[in-house]
């Protein structure tokens, strides 16, 4: 497909648009949580510490190609339209790096760079190309990245500690929970793709190219969305528990789950409506309700457990209102961690200032929460 199938005038610039705008509930409201959590910034610049971003960075500038209007010009093309849609003023640093497998990736945490697979570059079209960088830009745009790492730096710490039945559970089961954030967050990444392209059929042929390959011309996207309804519904209840083994310890859903999730997102006149000009503006990310999030991943994960055809959920549903036990627990759990935080922030708070007015104290070293309120890595919130 050429360049001029799809012209750049036909994108339309989502000028100030907010990360909002393609967030799933579930992971707008685990992120709102977290950003709201004083003192965490601090946290995860502490995770980083043990981390060198700056090594893996010079590691892709020794081992993978820069990205720029002289080197890979044409992906540097599709890259820089990606980010005129999504209105993204400062372009992450791109690189190039070698690997027969299709895909890309953000990290970081002060500076958020993009790496992006060479089979990428060889086996996707001008307009899946460009789709595949605006979902990788919508990660960096909802701070994705730094929490991405976070996640990486635990998994690396639960094998360490595999020796140790506790503190192994422990970790395993915040793993859990941040994966299945995580399966949200690449279901947000893919609208932001899909934004950025503001092609449907590209972003459902870029699913179905990670899931078949790069040539697509014995594949069709209807019957690929057929398999997509057979995977949800399909079976018995040893096919739901066979799917639970699958996903639980994956880090993306499976691309035919993407895929109708996607196609659902279109036909709920969401994207359109994001198109029309009717979405949530960066200017008015400081306003953001913690509980109202919270409240919409709630409601979230309910229409999805009531929408479900899986056999294992249906039988949950005739069993009791399994939903609302979701939605008690994503609201329970996001509200007594931010307590905690609070309370112990309170606490160093007292300390400090205690510490302070005692006759011949020394001067604190620093603050607690003591942050400039930006959002991780300096991201858009």
């Amino acid at each position: 497909m050429s360049a001029t199938d799809t012209p750049a005038r036909r994108r339309i610039t989502l000028t100030g648009i907010s990360s909002r705008a393609w967030e799933h509930p579930a992971d707008r409201g685990a992120l709102v949580a977290l950003r709201e959590l004083r003192g965490f910034d601090d946290v995860l610049r502490s995770f980083f510490g043990m981390w060198n971003e700056r090594g893996f960075r010079l590691s892709v500038l020794a081992s993978g190609i820069r990205v720029d209007h002289r080197q890979y010009p044409a992906v540097w093309q599709r890259y820089t339209e990606a980010a005129a849609a999504l209105d993204v003023a400062e372009l992450p640093e791109l690189y190039v790096t070698q690997s027969p497998w299709l895909g890309a990736e953000a990290v970081g945490l002060e500076r958020p760079f993009i790496v992006l697979n060479s089979a990428c570059v060889q086996q996707l079209d001008e307009d899946e190309l460009r789709c595949l960088l605006g979902h990788e830009l919508g990660h960096v745009g909802s701070g994705h990245a730094v929490y991405k790492t976070m996640l990486m730096i635990l998994t690396r710490w639960a094998a360490n500690l595999s020796w140790l039945p506790v503190g192994a559970i422990a970790l395993r089961a915040i793993i859990a929970a941040m994966l299945e954030w995580w399966r949200k967050a690449e279901l947000s990444a893919d609208r932001a793709g899909l934004l950025a392209g503001q092609d449907p059929a590209a972003a459902l042929r870029l699913l179905m190219k990670l899931a078949g390959g790069g040539d697509l011309s014995q594949v069709d996207t209807t019957a690929f969305l057929e398999q997509a309804a057979e995977y949800a519904g399909g079976g018995d209840l040893r096919d739901s528990l066979h799917k639970i083994r699958m996903t639980a310890w994956s880090t993306h859903p499976v691309p035919v789950a993407r895929a109708a999730q996607l196609r659902q997102w279109i036909d709920s006149g969401a994207y359109g409506q994001v198109l029309a000009g009717d979405y949530p503006r960066r200017d008015d990310d400081d306003s953001t309700s913690l509980t109202e999030e919270i409240k919409a991943a709630a409601e979230s994960y309910r229409e999805e457990f009531s929408r479900s055809t899986d056999p294992l959920v249906g039988l949950l549903r005739r069993l009791g209102d399994g939903a609302s036990d979701v939605g008690e627990w994503v609201g329970g759990t996001a509200g007594r961690a931010r307590s905690w935080v609070d309370a112990a922030t309170e606490a160093a708070g007292r300390a400090h200032r205690a510490g302070r007015a005692a006759p011949g104290a020394r001067a604190g070293t620093g603050t607690a929460g003591g942050g400039d309120g930006t959002g991780s890595g300096g991201t858009p919130r």
